[in-house]
Formats: C-alpha cells, structure tokens, sequence
C-alpha cells in the first residue's frame, strides 16, 4: 500500500473552523503540489479528505474522485487516521498496490507520519500543502513504512 499524507494548502483565519477558505496562496499551493503528484499516481488511488473546506479544496485541485471522511476532522488522531486509511493494508507490487491519499491536518498528519516511521508518538510537523509519502513493506512478518518522498510546495514555486 502507498499512503500520502496531504495537509492542506495555506487558509484564511477564521470561525468557524471548518468552513475556513484557501487563500489565493493555497490555491496556487494545491494546483502545483496536484501537478506534481498526478503524473505518479497508480490506477487504484483512493482520497480521502477531511469535511473541512480547506482540506476539500485541496483535494479539488487532482480533479479526481474522493470521500469525506469525518474520521479525518481537525480534532482527528493519528490512530484515527491509520484506521480510516486501513494502514497498511493490502499487499500488492507496482500498480497493483493501491495508493491512498489522505488530506487532513495538523498536528495529527504529523503525529501519523511519527507513528509510521518510528512506532512512537511525536509531534513532527508537515508544512501547509505538503506531502509524505509512505508505502508498507512486509519483514519478517510485520507491516514496516518506507518513507518514498516527501514534498513542500515551496519546492514547487507555488508562493
């Protein structure tokens, strides 16, 4: 399985919380970080996004199909996250693995990505718009999470 976690792009303060808006920043952040991505993706990709509108306005921007996942919310954990994604799940080589994209929050993305790289709980930070990207290799019976690629959008010029 690949899994990317997407916290969404730049947004503009507010109330309440989840009917926040991109700013003209994140939607340029959201459209670069989207092309960069799409050329990678594998036929069997599933996106998953937070019921908050910076996080659907993110996911917009791949102009593929996704879910609202609630379990995805702001106040979501990282537990709850690697269950709705169904880490690590199935096994699979090349396309055949399926990539799942979840595009959600701080500090619980990053709390997620500490949890697959390390098995313990820390608080690491993913910049707005940026993306880990991990995919699940069986060893010795366990589950291990490799960390394929990791993106910012300031890499992509999109200020």
């Amino acid at each position: 399985m690949n899994l990317i976690l997407w916290r969404h792009a730049d947004a503009n303060p507010g109330s309440p919380d989840l009917a926040r808006e991109l700013t003209k920043k994140g939607e340029r952040q959201a459209a670069a970080m989207a092309a960069w991505l799409k050329p990678f993706l594998s036929k069997r990709v599933k996106i998953l996004s937070s019921p908050a509108r910076r996080t659907v306005q993110t996911a917009d921007a791949l102009g593929l199909p996704y879910d609202i996942c609630d379990d995805l919310a702001p106040e979501a954990d990282e537990t709850q996250i690697l269950r709705a994604c169904r880490w690590p799940g199935a096994r699979g080589e090349g396309d055949k693995k399926e990539t799942i994209i979840v595009v959600g929050h701080q500090p619980s993305l990053g709390r997620a990505a500490a949890m697959l790289l390390t098995q313990a709980p820390a608080d690491w930070t993913l910049r707005k718009g940026a993306i880990w990207w991990f995919s699940s290799r069986a060893q010795e019976g366990d589950a291990n999470a490799i960390l394929k690629a990791a993106m910012s959008p300031d890499l992509l010029d999109a200020k």
